[in-house]
This record gives C-alpha cells, sequence and structure tokens, in this order.
C-alpha cells in the first residue's frame, strides 16, 4: 500500500490555460499531488497539440504533481504515435499515460518496459480477466497503475458490488490504484454530459468527502480524483480535510451533550472491540480512562436509532463512559444519545470491522 493521495481533473481541449493554471495553484495550496489529463478529445495538430499540453504538464510539475494523461487507440492513430515508442508521451513531460482501451495484453507487458519510465496506466472498470492476461506476459509491475473510469451519465457508473470486484483483481497484485469523485459544482468533463464524474453511481450526489471516505474506507483505492472540474475551494478543503486512513464520522451533537461526552467522542482513538455484536460498535476504551467522571442520564428514554451514538450513563455501573454507535434500533435508559452520524455517513458503518479504528468530529 503506497501513500494516499488526492487528484485533480483538467481538460486542456475544453478549456484554457490561465483558467487551467490557477487551479493547480489552488489544488497545490490544499495538497492534491494529482493530474487526471484527458487527451481524446484533441482536434490540433501533432505539433499544437505537442504545445499546448506540455504547457500545463510543465506547470504541474513545478507544484509537485504527477501527470497522467488518458488516450485511445484514436488517438495514437490520429497523432501518428507507434506503441514501439512513447517519446509523444515524454516530450509531454507526463508520468504516464491510462489506456482507455485495452489491446491484448502482450502489448501492455511490452508498453511497461519503455526506455522513458512511463506509468502504463489500466482501466479498472471491468471484471474481466484482462489484467491475469498483462501479467502472464511478465509486465513491468511497479510501472503499471491501474485508474477506474467515470460515467458523466446519471444512472451509468458503477454499483458497489461489481466496483469491489474489479478493484480487488488489481489488489491481488498490489497495484497502484485511482477512482473517481463528483464535485457538484464542476461542469466541465471530456464530453457534452455532465451530470457530475463519479466512479461510484450511489455517490453521484454526495457531499465531495463523503464520496472519498467512502473510496478510501473499502481499502482498495489508493488516489481519489474529482472527475470533474472545477471544483469549488470549499470542495478541495474538504477532500483536504479528511483522514485519508480511518473513517471519520461527522457528529451532529446533542443540545443536552455534557462535557464529558464531547470528551469522550473526540479525543480518543476509538476502535471496534475485537469480538462484535450486530447491535451496536463498542469502543470500550473511554469507560476506562474516563471511569470516575459522572455522566448523568438525559436522552435515554427514547428509542435509539441506526447511527444514532451513545455514551453509558451513570446507571450503567462499569459501562458508564463506554461509547457506542447504534445498529440495531433499541432502548436502554443506562445510555445518554449524545448525537448521531450524519445520514449521508450512515454507509461507512459497514466499513468498521473488528479491530477497525474511527475517529469523530464536530
Amino acid at each position: 500500500m503506497t501513500m494516499r493521495q488526492l487528484g485533480l481533473s483538467i481538460y486542456p481541449d475544453h478549456s484554457n490555460f490561465e483558467q487551467d493554471e490557477a487551479y493547480l495553484k489552488l489544488g497545490n495550496q490544499y495538497g492534491f499531488t494529482r493530474i487526471f489529463m484527458s487527451m481524446l478529445e484533441v482536434t490540433g495538430t501533432v505539433d499544437e497539440t505537442k504545445a499546448k499540453y506540455q504547457k500545463i504538464v510543465d506547470v504541474g510539475n513545478q507544484l509537485g504533481y504527477q501527470t497522467i494523461i488518458d488516450v485511445s487507440p484514436r488517438i495514437f492513430k490520429q497523432l501518428n504515435i507507434s506503441y514501439k515508442d512513447l517519446k509523444f508521451f515524454a516530450d509531454l513531460h507526463v508520468a504516464g499515460i491510462r489506456l482507455d482501451e485495452g489491446f491484448n495484453g502482450a502489448t501492455e507487458a511490452l508498453l511497461s518496459y519503455n526506455s522513458y519510465g512511463l506509468i502504463i496506466e489500466l482501466n479498472m472498470s471491468n471484471d474481466v480477466d484482462y489484467l491475469n492476461n498483462i501479467m502472464s506476459y511478465q509486465a513491468n509491475t511497479p510501472f503499471i497503475y491501474g485508474c477506474h473510469n467515470f460515467y458523466p451519465q446519471v444512472g451509468t457508473a458503477l454499483p458497489y458490488d461489481f466496483f469491489v470486484k474489479c478493484s480487488e483483481r488489481f489488489r491481488k497484485f498490489g497495484i497502484h490504484t485511482a477512482a473517481f469523485v463528483a464535485s457538484q459544482v464542476g461542469q466541465m468533463g471530456p464530453w457534452n454530459v455532465n451530470d457530475g464524474l463519479p466512479t461510484l453511481e450511489s455517490d453521484r450526489r454526495l457531499p465531495i468527502e463523503v464520496q472519498a471516505k467512502h473510496l478510501f474506507a473499502a481499502g482498495l483505492i489508493d488516489d481519489v480524483i474529482i472527475g470533474n472540474a472545477y471544483a469549488s475551494e470549499a470542495e478541495l478543503a474538504a477532500l483536504a480535510a479528511i483522514d485519508r486512513y480511518q473513517i471519520q464520522f461527522h457528529l451532529e451533537m446533542e443540545p443536552a451533550i455534557n462535557p464529558i461526552e464531547k470528551t469522550v467522542a473526540l479525543a480518543p482513538q476509538h476502535f471496534r472491540r475485537g469480538d462484535i455484536n450486530p447491535n451496536v460498535i463498542r469502543s470500550t476504551m473511554p469507560r476506562v480512562t474516563y471511569k470516575e467522571t459522572p455522566n448523568a442520564p438525559h436522552d435515554n428514554e427514547i428509542e435509539f436509532q441506526r447511527g444514532d451514538v451513545l455514551v453509558g450513563n451513570d446507571d450503567f455501573g462499569i459501562y458508564k463512559n463506554e461509547l457506542q454507535i447504534v445498529l440495531q434500533p433499541h432502548r436502554e435508559p443506562r445510555k445518554n444519545r449524545i448525537g448521531r452520524i450524519t445520514p449521508d455517513e450512515l454507509m461507512l458503518l459497514d466499513f468498521i470491522k473488528p479491530w477497525s479504528k474511527f475517529k469523530f468530529i464536530d
């Protein structure tokens, strides 16, 4: 597993240099380090194309980005590029090329030994034996990456279970992976339909940071890239603020929450007990750390619902100040409801396994 990165997408054939440059500078301020650049819509001559792309790639390189450019067999033909010599792409100063369409396995394996050290990124959004085929031709694995598709048309992106099956093929070989999230404000993509550009259909309309949490929580994706341009500064900031390595739940707190409960929620490194049950996620260390601190009952006579966050009150004996997240509705007056996980993030509860680490933010 490599360090997880955040990325941006730019579309030089639909944008102007100044706007792209400003966007990359803004992304750099928020710690973004990857660029997905589409070359599927090229219209100019070879020299015009080279000059246009090289100019913006160089800006990215100076800011510390790694740029991978999306290409198809049509572009190779249109620009008269040979698979045997990737000098055209090396001259653009990109880190690698993403093959939007596959070849025969032997070609991809051969490309991974190109003399320019370019990364060859494969399309991950197919649950077929494509990758095994490439690897059987003794591909140069450190130079093989994987990146899912994005889907501009609403209703056409991947269902979650299919995404997992596709991604696990790449994980098996330890290949570096990426997938896309959708900005809710960006209007630009490769085509003239743009209902957001996510990999997962279920995430299309979610806040951008929740989409990223979902992808990272699955443990199958190294890099999360915003598919459409341009995301707002607020979206960049929200993505930059997430923990890429453990789930961080947004907690909507009860008005009656008291200081000890706030401390129990926000201060510890929570982890789920290894001996799990289907009713609640238990974080038991706070009851040890804060066993001497009183906690009067409040918000304890209601039926608790999935995603409610509870803390044991003074009537709960040894379990006082234990933190729990509700999975199944139940009643228990010895627990106080201190808040609830925001509705968009309830799906993340499925990723809290035995010993999983998690945190809350207010």
